[in-house]
Order: C-alpha cells, then structure tokens, then sequence
C-alpha cells in the first residue's frame, strides 16, 4: 500500500489533459501538499528517451512493439518517479497513465486488454492510480484544438487515421464503465478555467472541502 495519492488524466488528442493536470498541481499546491507532476510516456530520462522514439514518425512502429515501448517506458517512471514520490506520501498528478495503454493499443490497435495489464502487471506491478479523470469534448471542439496546436505537424500517434481515434475515444469510454469508483468523467468543452472548476468540484471529498 502507498501512503500518497495518485490522480491521472485520461482522454484523446486536443481535450486538455496537460493543462488540466498543471492547474490541478498548482491547486493541490496552494493547499500545503506535497505534488509531483509528470506524464507519459516520459517522466523520467529513460521514458524520455522512449517517448521520442515511439513519437518519431520516422518509425512505423507495429501494434505489438509500440506496446512493449510504452511499458518499458511506464516500468521506469513507476520505478523511479511515481513508486518513490506515493511512499513518501506525496501526491503524483500525471498526464496519461495505463488506460492510455489499453485504450489506443487494445482499443485503437491489435492488442487484448488483458495482454496490455499482463505487460503492466510485469512491468509496473499493476498499479493503478487512485482517480483518473476522462476529459471528454465534443469533435469539432477537439478538431479545432488540435488544428491550433498542431496545424499540419501532428505527432506519429496524432496523426493517425480520424476512425483510429474514434476507437480510442470509445474504449476510453468503455473502461470509465467497467470501473466508476475510479474513473470521474469530465465535461472538457468550454475554456480552461470552466474545466478546472469541474475537476475541483470531483476533487472536493479527496481534499476535505464541501460543495
């Protein structure tokens, strides 16, 4: 058992996982708590260095080894980044996390998901976040984020096919079911500042605040 908290962001392309996760660090912080904020893949300069390769669209990386990439990646930022900073008691927010893994490889790739928690349980020993908040938007609305962010120059894994990411988003939406304890949707339409309300609202009986 860990002593901290562990909160991630979840959901597809252009619906403001980073910058919901950043104004929730900076939230957690103004209340005296102890927050590591990180994101994968990444997080580490082993993740790093994975996360550069599998989003270089130089490689044509098939289903299985894009999966064996992220786990790799996930084993040595829960190893030397998330694992450490829960048993200090610190709280980690994090910018995707497993149900990435299982949403764009089970559900937009070839992979089972119990072949993607299999390659978790291995790697990162299974474990998962406390909360994790599913940010979802409506299309256009995400079209038109990622056209601002991106213009023509989407990354290997943004730039796949519109049905690929339709088959993430429904997965995403798939596992919120199978586990409501865990996961919280989130209406992310709107500004920034009209999302954060939202997830401080969900946060509320987590930080011991009332409405």
């Amino acid at each position: 058992m860990t002593s901290g908290r562990f909160i991630t962001f979840e959901g597809g392309e252009g619906v403001g996982k980073s910058t919901q996760a950043h104004l929730l660090v900076d939230a957690l912080r103004g209340r005296g708590l102890e927050v590591v904020q990180t994101r994968e893949p990444g997080g580490t300069p082993g993740a790093e260095a994975i996360r550069d390769l599998l989003l270089d669209k130089r490689f044509a990386w098939d289903t299985r080894a894009e999966a064996l990439l992220f786990a790799a990646a996930r084993s040595d930022h829960v190893s030397h980044l998330i694992g450490p900073a829960l048993d200090r008691g610190e709280w980690v927010v994090c910018d995707r996390f497993i149900d990435s893994s299982r949403a764009y490889q089970a559900g937009g790739g070839e992979w089972s998901d119990d072949a993607v928690l299999s390659l978790h349980t291995l790697g990162s020993h299974a474990l998962m976040p406390d909360i994790t908040f599913l940010l979802q938007a409506p299309t256009d609305e995400i079209a038109q984020r990622l056209h601002e962010r991106d213009g023509n120059d989407a990354d290997r894994i943004g730039g796949k096919p519109a049905a690929y990411h339709a088959r993430v988003a429904e997965h995403f939406r798939q596992l919120a079911v199978t586990d409501p304890e865990r996961f919280v949707l989130i209406d992310a339409s709107g500004t920034p500042a009209d999302v954060h309300l939202r997830v401080m609202r969900a946060m509320a009986p987590s930080i011991g605040e009332g409405g």
